[in-house]
Formats: C-alpha cells, structure tokens, sequence
C-alpha cells in the first residue's frame, strides 16, 4: 500500500515554495500524492495560478472554492469558514495518513480544524518563525500546536517550536523550501527575464512586494508613506501584486494609480517561481514588507528595505535594513541599501533560512515517519 499524502497549497507564494517537495512526492514510488487547490489559486482577481499548478504536471486531486470576493476582514473570516465546510467532505472522503501543510496564512486554520477533528496527522512547514505585523503569527503558532511533525526554516526557529511543547522528535530543521529552487533549477539569464517580461534591466530596478498589515485595524495606514517614497527614487519599479488579505484591493488600486504616474513603473499579478528568482538575481534592491524579503533575498546578497511592522521579529540576515514606514526614513535606508559600501559588505554572506536541501529532508521524514496513533498523541514536556 502505498502511503497516501494531502497536500494543501492556497497561493502562489505557498505554491512556490511547496514545488519541490511536491515535485518529489509526486515521483516517490510509495507515495499516493492528493493535492489539495484552493484559495486564490482558483481566483481570476489574482491570476487563476491554478494554471500554473497545471503546467507543471502536477495532478490535482481536488478544488476547492473558498475565497470571497471581498476586501475585508469579515470576508477573510468567512473564508475560513466556506474551506472548513467544503475540505471536511474532502478529507473526510480522501482520508489521507498525513496531511501537509505550510506556514501561516489565515485560510490554512482551515484544512488543520478539519484533519484534527478526523484524526489525520498534520506536519507543518515554518513554523517557529515571528511576524508580530500580522495576524499570521498567531495562525503559524496555532497550526504548530495542531500539527504532529514540523519542518523549520532555521535552527532558532526549532527552538521555538520545541519551547512551545513540542518533542524533539516531531522537529526537524530542513531550511525553507523555496530556496531549493536556487540550488535544483536553472536561473534565467537577464537577457531572458528581459524578454519574458518586456523591460529593460539594465537600468536601476526595486522590486516592490507589500502586503496589508493585517494586525492593524487599517491594513493599509502604512502605505501613504511607502508611495510617497517610490515617487521620490529614481529607476524602474516593478511591483508583484500583494495577497488576498483585508485591504488588497486598495493597494492594488493605489499601485495602479502609482503606475499611471510612473511610464517607469511595471505591475505583475503573478510571476513563475523561476521567473522571480531569476528577477531577484537581477535587480538592484527590494522594498516591502514581504517574508520573501526576508527568506529569499539573502541568497542573492540583494540589498532590501523592509517597511513597517509585518514582519516585526522575523530573524534577518545582514541585507536586510528595518525601515519605519515613514517617507524620510525608508528613503534613508534605500539610499543606505544603494550604497557601494553597504553593497560590498554583502560580499559571501549567507541565508540563514537554509542550503536547497529542504525537500529532500522533508520527504524523507513524511515516508518514514511512523503513522497511527503514537504520532496522533503528543506527550506534554
């Protein structure tokens, strides 16, 4: 028999950095992968990257519609609510001996409420990690606490799980993910990128990925002054659009207007994971509030400027440079990041977030790891 895994996937940022163990598990002699859509892969609104999921060959197992088309907090709340319903005829059909998921945004209580309530197993990807701008702190502390195997991005991270009760058994430090992609594909050459995108980069370029703040009862109160600041740099802008969170659309419509000043300025509503990466390598800085800013940019030693609370407590590697979202001082720390010395200070560092080895960790330890009941009852410590 083989052993049969759901895997749960929302977004395209989930989805990039779900592609190799996916990748992996789909190709596992003893694996039964079931692949769970949902969220804004299935939106038109953010792209339908369900397409995306599609030409990659991976088989879907099933679709779940959930997400309202709304930009409130009320809306995300009834998400949540619409995905319970609908994975608890799911899961409770497919009844899969492990389900798997990763990192912490709100739709994911979903999919963990209704595997604890049918006693399927849950292992967990980053958990142990602080963002304490966003409510996905607490939904990454819950699915930790709900979860039976966990997969951390960093050895500090490991520790946080384990202080919050976990055996040590159940924690293991693969890295993130989507850094596997640096190490397993072929980056795109900037002449590619080029014409992938249709824009010139050999000019300066930010790369602009900003998200609400969705601890804060205005979601977008922080994006006046990061505007402000764009229009007063110099060089191409790009912008990736932000997530289905409380208040998206008005930064997209103020994005929208951004660009209808700026000829310079480019938005994309979703870029390939390869695309991204190989953009990253590209480019001269980021700006934002993104955890990618914060994972994924120390692989490239790219200067970045993180804006405001989201990612408040998040371990940062020394590209990073913490910004108020003030005008006066995100154009500081953007004038810092530009800097030949703080460029040259970059020279051989390292990403905490891990070596592109994650996947190859995460499904040897989801084919191995003892099922039933001894990994459904965690012992206090």
């Amino acid at each position: 028999m083989k052993r049969k895994i759901a895997v749960v996937t929302t977004s395209r940022a989930d989805y990039s950095h779900l592609y190799w163990p996916l990748h992996d598990l789909s190709r596992h002699p003893e694996v039964d992968l079931q692949l769970i859509v949902m969220g804004s892969h299935l939106s038109p609104e953010f792209g339908a990257t369900v397409g995306e999921i599609e030409r990659d060959g991976l088989a879907i197992a099933a679709r779940i519609e959930c997400l309202l088309s709304s930009d409130t907090d009320v809306g995300m709340a009834k998400t949540i609510g619409v995905a319970t319903l609908s994975l608890a005829d799911c899961l409770g059909q497919m009844r899969p001996g492990l389900l798997l998921l990763i990192a912490d945004r709100y739709e994911m209580l979903a999919p963990a409420a209704v595997a604890l309530a049918l006693r399927i197993p849950i292992a967990h990807i980053e958990g142990g990690e602080i963002s304490e701008g966003a409510i996905d702190d607490a939904v990454r502390n819950a699915l930790t606490k709900m979860s039976h195997i966990h997969f951390t991005s960093t050895f500090a991270a490991r520790d946080r799980v384990i202080v919050l009760g976990e055996e040590e058994w159940r924690v293991h430090r693969a890295g993130a993910p989507s850094i596997d992609h640096l190490r397993r594909d072929t980056l795109h050459t900037r002449e590619q990128v080029e014409q992938q995108l249709q824009i010139d980069l050999q000019q300066a370029i930010t790369v602009v990925v900003y998200h609400p703040v969705t601890i804060a009862r205005d979601t977008t109160r922080e994006a006046d002054e990061l505007f402000a600041a764009l229009q007063q740099i110099a060089g191409r802008i790009i912008f990736c659009y932000p997530n289905a969170d409380a208040g998206s659309r008005e930064l997209i419509e103020r994005t929208r207007q951004f660009q209808q000043q700026r000829p310079d300025a480019h938005v994309f509503v979703n870029l390939p994971a390869l695309t991204y990466w190989s953009l990253l390598k590209n480019v001269d800085l980021m700006v934002g509030n993104s955890s990618s800013g914060i994972m994924e940019t120390p692989s490239f030693a790219l200067p970045t400027v993180n804006v405001g609370l989201r990612q408040q407590g998040r371990e940062r590697a020394r590209n990073i440079l913490d910004a108020a979202p003030a005008q006066a001082d995100i154009l500081a720390k953007i004038a810092i990041a530009r800097s030949p010395q703080f460029c040259q200070s970059l020279q051989g560092m390292q990403n905490p977030y891990g070596d592109g080895h994650a996947a190859e960790k995460i499904v040897n330890v989801l084919t191995s790891v003892p099922l039933g009941e001894e990994l459904l009852m965690k012992k206090s410590r």
